[in-house]
């Protein structure tokens, strides 16, 4: 009679078929034979550290470590910028302990397409006196305009007696030497509001002009009773003087913010993917826990109402929401319950398609979130993310890999 037996190594079913007999020869023969299989699967088990399949992410290094026994509790929030062919740089946060999300900004370049980085490269420094007053920074967003030799960081930053970001302002600096030095300039922030900095600078064309577009949000109900928690749109002509464009409308019972922009389906139309929480309980997940998403069809100004996304999952966490050049959008996530964020998950939407299946962005038993991506190729990712070494710590290094969605 004919046996199936199976194997499962490294997460993969290996089937072999075989014809045993009652007795005689061929049975040894099969016996050993599965044996000899048994064996040199385990063999090689063993000797790849009893590997698991990480996700696609491909390509996966460590960027740079929490430095120990410093002022400093966690790394964080990374951002992307590509400067040349190989040559990428990424910022990246180090929080201060005592702070809730507050620190110094730094970043890391790497020449050789992400083999190696550099060390650490100062960009805001909450040790510097500016004027007669120091600030602490957050939640850096690197972008380079199309055809110029500069990157600009902006970030967020509040006074250093603060105890979180949450009544920050926009602040900016920029490099023209890759990141090798960063020069900071004073912004004219023309909506006096507290913001909130989180995702990228998209470029936009209005009634023949060029717009900038900054989605940020507001939580100063954090700490004033009649605060609010409103997601909003800044705009600029110059990366230097900003002002607002929008607001997202939303149902009261939701909080929508840490909004990324994306082209949307049809001509013309730019689609916001927001994180969502219960707006009076902040650390709460919706009861149907999923992301709002807004529609504009004027290049920023206005929006629609916040609906839900029904196939994009969200328990308050960041979500990086993007298109790639063959009309793919692509949506990167945690899974699990809120504040959990253990493994990375994406989703990929073919044009005039639903969204598939999810499948394993990263995880090694340990610790990700906040990853952002650019696209250097068609359907090639560069990514970043903050990430651990151990299930039970978060926050301790940061990461780079490269997602293709070509394969």
């Amino acid at each position: 009679m004919g046996k199936i037996f199976q194997i499962i190594w490294n997460n993969k079913k290996i089937t072999t078929s075989f014809l045993l007999k009652e007795k005689g020869k061929d049975m040894k023969r099969t016996i050993i034979l599965f044996s000899l299989i048994v064996f040199v699967c385990s063999f090689c088990f063993i000797h790849t550290g009893n590997a698991q399949n990480t996700g696609d992410v491909e390509k996966v290094v460590t960027i740079d470590t929490l430095p120990a026994n410093s002022i400093y509790k966690q790394i964080w929030q990374p951002f992307i910028a590509q400067w040349k062919e190989d040559y990428y740089v990424v910022s990246y946060g180090l929080k201060l302990k005592g702070k809730s999300d507050l620190g110094t900004l730094v970043c890391s370049y790497t020449k050789d397409g992400g083999k190696t980085w550099s060390a650490p490269i100062t960009i805001f420094d909450h040790t510097l006196p500016n004027g007669t007053q120091r600030f602490a920074y957050a939640n850096t967003v690197l972008f380079r305009p199309d055809g110029q030799d500069v990157i600009w960081c902006f970030a967020m930053r509040a006074p250093l007696y603060y105890s979180d970001s949450e009544d920050s302002e926009l602040c900016a600096a920029y490099s023209a030497d890759g990141g090798l030095s960063w020069h900071q300039v004073e912004l004219s922030n023309k909506f006096p509001s507290p913001l909130i900095t989180n995702a990228g600078v998209v470029t936009v064309n209005r009634d023949g002009k060029k717009k900038y577009l900054l989605p940020v949000h507001r939580n100063t109900m954090r700490h004033d009773p009649r605060g609010d928690r409103e997601q909003f749109v800044l705009e600029s002509t110059n990366l230097m003087e900003w002002e607002l464009a929008g607001y997202v409308p939303h149902p009261d019972h939701v909080w929508i913010h840490e909004g990324n922009i994306a082209e949307g389906e049809n001509p013309g139309e730019l689609k916001m993917v927001m994180r969502t929480a219960k707006k009076h309980k902040r650390k709460e997940q919706l009861d149907v826990p999923r992301a709002y998403s807004s529609v504009s069809t004027d290049a920023g100004k206005t929006w629609s109402m916040a609906r839900p996304e029904p196939a994009l999952w969200n328990t308050r966490a960041k979500g990086f929401y993007g298109k790639d050049s063959k009309g793919r959008h692509i949506y990167v996530y945690n899974p699990g319950p809120s504040g959990e964020r253990k493994q990375l998950m994406y989703t990929v939407k073919e044009p005039g398609d639903d969204w598939s299946e999810p499948e394993l962005f990263y995880w090694n038993n340990n610790r990700n979130s906040y990853a952002t991506l650019i696209e250097k190729a068609p359907g090639v990712f560069l990514c970043v993310w903050d990430s651990s070494n151990d299930i039970d710590v978060k926050r301790s290094v940061i990461r780079f890999g490269i997602l293709n969605l070509n394969k």
